[in-house]
Formats: C-alpha cells, sequence, structure tokens
C-alpha cells in the first residue's frame, strides 16, 4: 500500500511539473506581406475561415507566406480577375505572385499546416498536414532553403 501511494504521489507531481499541452483547437496564424512596388504592408490573424478586409488599396504584386500555406490554404479577395503562382523567394519563403498586380481587398484562410522541422507524419504513419513552408523529406517539413 506504501508503494502504491508513493508511485501515486511520484505520477501526480510529475503531472503537475509538466509543461501544459497547447491549445490544439485554436486556430493557426497566418502572416503574410504584401508587396506592391516600393510599398508593402503586413497582416496576421487567425485561418478560421473567416475573411478579412486589408484595408489598403496597394497594387500588390507578391505576397510573402513565411508561415502558413498560403496558395493553397488561402483566398485572396481582388476588385478585378487575377492569376495566382506559388513560388519560392531566394532566401526561401513562400512567394505568391499577383497577375496583374491589383488591390488585395481581403483574404480567408482554413486549415493548418506543419512547422518547419516539425514531423509530416505521426509515430503511426498518418499524415499529420502540408508543410507551412517547405517539403516533407525523413518524416520533418524541411525548409526549401538550406541555413547552412
Amino acid at each position: 500500500m506504501k508503494c502504491l501511494a508513493s508511485i501515486l504521489a511520484l505520477g501526480l507531481a510529475a503531472l503537475a511539473s509538466a509543461a501544459p499541452l497547447e491549445d490544439r483547437d485554436a486556430p493557426q496564424t497566418v502572416h503574410l506581406t504584401f508587396h506592391g512596388g516600393p510599398a508593402e504592408y503586413s497582416m496576421a490573424f487567425p485561418a478560421d475561415g473567416n475573411l478579412y478586409p486589408t484595408n489598403n488599396n496597394i497594387a500588390v504584386n507578391i505576397i510573402d507566406a513565411p508561415d502558413y500555406n498560403a496558395f493553397y490554404q488561402c483566398t485572396f479577395y481582388t476588385p478585378g480577375d487575377k492569376t495566382l503562382a506559388s513560388s519560392i523567394s531566394p532566401t526561401g519563403v513562400g512567394e505568391i505572385f499577383v497577375g496583374p498586380p491589383q488591390p488585395v481587398t481581403g483574404v480567408r484562410c482554413l486549415g493548418f499546416c506543419v512547422a518547419t522541422y516539425s514531423d509530416c507524419y505521426n509515430s503511426q504513419g498518418q499524415y499529420v498536414g502540408p508543410c507551412c513552408n517547405g517539403f516533407c523529406a525523413a518524416n520533418k517539413c524541411r525548409p526549401w532553403v538550406s541555413p547552412f
């Protein structure tokens, strides 16, 4: 009985000292930078499926998405027809080219992506999700450009 009480006390102490788990139900935050010639502006908002207005009239030609798979998981609203193309900057940041350049009036993003160097597949071999800014290799999301 004494042994069982000791084990229970040790278990409770371990649980009390453990770091709290992150809130996996909270939407991921999207960070985007909109470029139009020499001007730019940035936005940060949750990927919760809501439409977020940009409140900016800059004619955007490039959107940087350093930490979210925005090309596939976001919708960009513009006043006219547009073509979007995905690319990677020389420094390894995800980019979206907008043609013809025009204001982006709003953005809607939904879903989540896996951070660089996190597991793309869980321990049972099931796919976790797309990499935010890179590719899956050896079960880890790797950056597009090597940091070395």
